[in-house]
């Protein structure tokens, strides 16, 4: 009997002693699961190596960079590699006074292009009224919103302390309003400005000036993207160039973001090839804006429709409510489609493993309108392929679970009452009562399922604010890829209420950093035209019609730029920042000046740089480029086979194995013809 008990016993210790090690078997497993994924090795990459959700594919192992083929594909634009950044100041430049005339508190609203140009803005108009600037406070990124609370409103995007410091020979900045005054705004005791979009300087010299001198503190509310005009007069260039210290010095985004920007662009460079960013900028506000509902399909274009009713009733839009979409995308009001922006890529010569990273915090239509670009490109990537969900997540900070409880019957009492009502009403037959009332949740695609049953937009749930502060976190992102790619195409350039949204930026981004970095500007008028000339017979395209597709993107490279300096800039200085805050190296001003070449003296007349670099500058030699740059012809197929010259019964893996006698001819003739813009 003793026996027995003693074998029961150890038979539970054993069994014990199972469980805990399974226990700790499991957590082990999900550690190593966890902290596996998050710390993927990316130092040697290979064509056959997976990262993360993408597979690279590439056809060719060795990708030669001192080809024609390459500099005409990825090289930089010759005639503009004597563009250089220099926003410091010129000439006399005081630093911000102690004593100022008060305290400009900001509230912004908007989206990542709204709040990046109004906060350059502000800081402008701070230092034009010698003011004190309160740390502005971002709207889409309060505490109501449902984000982390270990983030104050600016500093959940941007970084405070370079902020700060970036701006302290500029204007005095603090991190909050002294406790008076902070109290005051509190009780709504301090004068509000709802400023206009694109200001004149002067309206806040005679209207907020003497209510900031007589109440020592005004609220700026900035709703538009922008309260200050982007063209000022010749005697405030000092002003421009200070915007561009805002946005190109001060303006840097936290440790967080920095950190996974990093990382994305080092999992893209480290493959050892060039990438393009494409930004689609296609958002439901521009579709509805600009009258493009009938680019799509079924539900779609419903919900753009119903956005564009609502603009309507508000006085955002203007004209009619039916557009005819047709024929605004033949006018080019309409973005670019990805399978459009695809065609053009491919007939410019980009090969089909090309790495194509797509940015843009919502693609209206959702995957459905990329297929077609991954099916002409296997490289099509994004912030989501290239990082883990946890690398996301973590960007967020300690959140808060907002996952709604299920709805549950009504309540008890109202059941009793009912019943009791029914059991006291009049002699039978009676109806049966109606059954209890359910909360509606529209579960047909989540989020369009409204569209079936209401025609009032329901209010954003806090999950659904939260999820815009989180976009704004991923077009920063974005916005440090795009800027930093090889070569950038836009597919529109327009937001929700006709003014520049993000391609723009990161275009004038791309001009003062780097202005000879490849960025095609299409003309949509034109491209549309293009792409409808060979949609019906895309296989069989002819060589007339690809010179005539690159002929225009490679115009666009210079004449893009004077284009933007007439109609871009206007809209905004941060999309076109030149002249005021660049400079030309002194070996090439006068070779740009003296040349014999049309574009290039066209160019660098409407960009009207006259200001030297300093002598710091001049550390190399510029390269003297000549009226015809490439004089070497291109020996190899330059990837045009595929999707334009498709050969009926040849084997073979790739388009680089595809070389014919006419192509090379057609490559060489147009290479020779490129050195002409």
């Amino acid at each position: 009997m003793k026996g027995e008990v003693k074998m029961k016993s150890k038979l539970k210790w054993v069994g014990l002693v199972g469980l805990v090690l399974s226990a700790f078997s499991i957590f082990i497993h999900f550690l190593l699961a966890r902290f596996t994924q998050m710390g993927i090795a990316i130092a040697d990459y290979q064509s056959s190596v997976t990262i993360f959700s993408w597979r690279p594919i590439f056809h060719t192992p060795h990708f030669p960079t001192n080809s024609p083929s390459y500099r005409r594909l990825w090289g930089p634009v010759k005639r503009l590699e004597s563009l250089y950044p220099d926003s410091n100041p010129r000439g006399y430049y005081s630093d911000p006074n102690s004593q100022t005339n008060g305290f400009i508190f900001v509230r912004i609203q908007g989206g990542f292009h709204e709040i990046r140009n109004s906060i350059c803005d502000v800081v402008v108009i701070s230092r034009l009224l010698n003011a004190t600037l309160a740390m502005p406070e971002i709207q889409q990124t309060t505490s109501s919103k449902g984000i982390s609370s270990q983030f104050k409103s600016f500093a959940y995007l941007y970084n405070e302390e370079q902020f700060v410091l970036s701006l302290s020979k500029d204007v005095k900045v603090v991190r909050t309003l002294p406790k008076n005054l902070k109290g005051a705004r509190r009780k709504k005791e301090i004068p509000v400005f709802k400023v206009p979009h694109s200001a004149s300087p002067y309206y806040y010299l005679h209207h907020v000036l003497p209510v900031l001198k007589r109440h020592s503190v005004v609220e700026l509310v900035v709703s538009d993207g922008g309260c200050l005009q982007a063209i000022l007069p010749p005697h405030f260039e000092e002003y421009q160039r200070l915007r561009c210290r805002v946005a190109y010095h001060a303006l840097r985004f936290r440790q967080e973001v920095q950190e996974l920007s990093a990382k994305i662009l080092q999992r893209l460079q480290a493959l050892g090839r060039p990438f393009i960013a494409f930004d689609p900028g296609m958002t439901r506000e521009a579709l509805a804006y600009h009258g493009c509902a009938e680019l799509f399909q079924d539900v779609h274009t419903e919900l753009i429709q119903h956005k564009r009713s609502w603009m309507r009733r508000r006085g955002i839009v203007k004209g009619k409510l039916s557009v005819n979409s047709a024929e605004a995308r033949l006018n080019g009001s309409c973005p670019l489609m990805p399978e459009e922006i695809g065609i053009l890529l491919r007939a410019y010569g980009y090969p089909t493993d090309a790495i194509i990273y797509v940015s843009g915090g919502e693609v209206f239509g959702g995957q459905r309108t990329l297929i077609p670009l991954h099916a002409m490109f296997e490289n099509v990537v994004d912030r989501t392929s290239l990082s883990t969900p946890w690398e996301l997540r973590s960007l967020y900070g300690q959140e808060v679970n907002l996952i709604d409880a299920p709805s549950g019957p009504p309540p008890f009492t109202e059941e009793v009452t009912k019943v009791a009502a029914w059991k006291n009403a009049g002699p039978r037959p009676r109806p049966l009562p109606p059954p209890p009332a359910r909360p509606k949740s529209y579960n047909i695609e989540g989020w369009w399922g409204w569209v079936a049953e209401s025609d009032n937009e329901p209010d954003s749930t806090v999950m659904e604010l939260r999820t815009n502060a989180h976009k704004l976190l991923w077009e920063a992102i974005d916005y440090v890829v795009c800027v930093e790619a090889d070569v950038f195409i836009p597919g529109f350039d327009r937001d929700g209420k006709g003014h520049l949204n993000f391609a723009s930026l990161v275009m004038g981004h791309r001009l003062y950093q780097s202005g000879a970095s490849k960025t095609f500007r299409p003309n949509r008028k034109e491209a549309v035209r293009l792409v409808d000339e060979i949609r019906d017979h895309m296989y069989q395209a002819n060589k007339t019609w690809l010179k005539s597709v690159r002929r225009h993107l490679r115009k666009t490279l210079l004449d893009g730029i004077i284009e933007a300096s007439n109609n871009s800039k206007p809209l905004s200085f941060l999309s076109h920042p030149v002249p005021e805050c660049s400079c030309s190296r002194h070996d090439s001003f006068e070779v740009s000046k003296n040349s014999s070449s049309v574009s290039t003296s066209q160019v660098w007349r409407s960009l009207g740089v006259t200001h030297r670099c300093p002598a710091w500058m001049d550390t190399g030699s510029v390269s003297q480029f000549k009226d015809k740059e490439n004089e070497e012809d291109l020996d190899e197929d330059d990837s045009v086979s595929g999707l334009f010259f498709r050969q009926s019964g040849g084997n073979h893996e790739g388009d680089g194995e595809v070389n014919t006698k006419e192509e090379n001819q057609f490559e060489d003739q147009e290479e020779l013809e490129g050195g002409e813009r």
